[in-house]
């Protein structure tokens, strides 16, 4: 499939290879997500991806389960890899997270974020934590700003490549 002349927005292969490849990108220098977390990259599709981390002793609180903050920040990478996946550099402008169950040690939390809508600049987009059983740990809301920039260098005529 091809982009015609006219269109604004990649064929559908072209969108999923694009956000695919920003996600490698990005992931390659996040340290804090893949390097002190010990998260990966499971996919970056547009408007949407999944992130895996396993609970290990040094995200245990007081409690001896997963801390609230390493919920948070697996919720949070998903966010900004599932908004930045059009290739426009993407913040988060606000979130809210619901914790409903603890992660234990051992347990295999999966993040996957969704796009709900996308206006302009700004999106709202929703993650569900699940642990290896299927249990849903912790919901999360963010809100994107698109900011200046892209993650991948773009060029003029990428759309007449094969």
């Amino acid at each position: 499939m091809t982009m015609s002349a006219h269109s604004h927005a990649p064929a559908p292969e072209q969108a999923r290879d694009l956000a695919r490849r920003v996600g490698e990108t990005m992931f390659a220098v996040d340290t804090a997500s893949k390097d002190t977390m010990g998260m990966e990259l499971v996919s970056c599709e547009p408007g949407r991806a999944v992130i895996r981390m396993t609970v290990r002793e040094l995200h245990l609180n007081g409690h001896q389960i997963c801390h609230g903050g390493f919920i948070f920040t697996l919720a949070d990478s998903t966010f900004a890899f599932a908004c930045n996946s059009y290739n426009k550099n993407t913040v988060a402008a606000g979130c809210s997270i619901e914790f409903l169950k603890p992660g234990h040690l051992g347990d295999v939390l999966t993040c996957e974020g969704v796009e709900q809508t996308l206006s302009g600049r700004h999106g709202i987009y929703d993650m569900k934590v699940t642990n290896q059983r299927g249990q849903v740990i912790a919901l999360f809301r963010g809100k994107s700003a698109q900011i200046q920039g892209t993650v991948i260098p773009e060029t003029a005529d990428a759309g007449d490549q094969p």
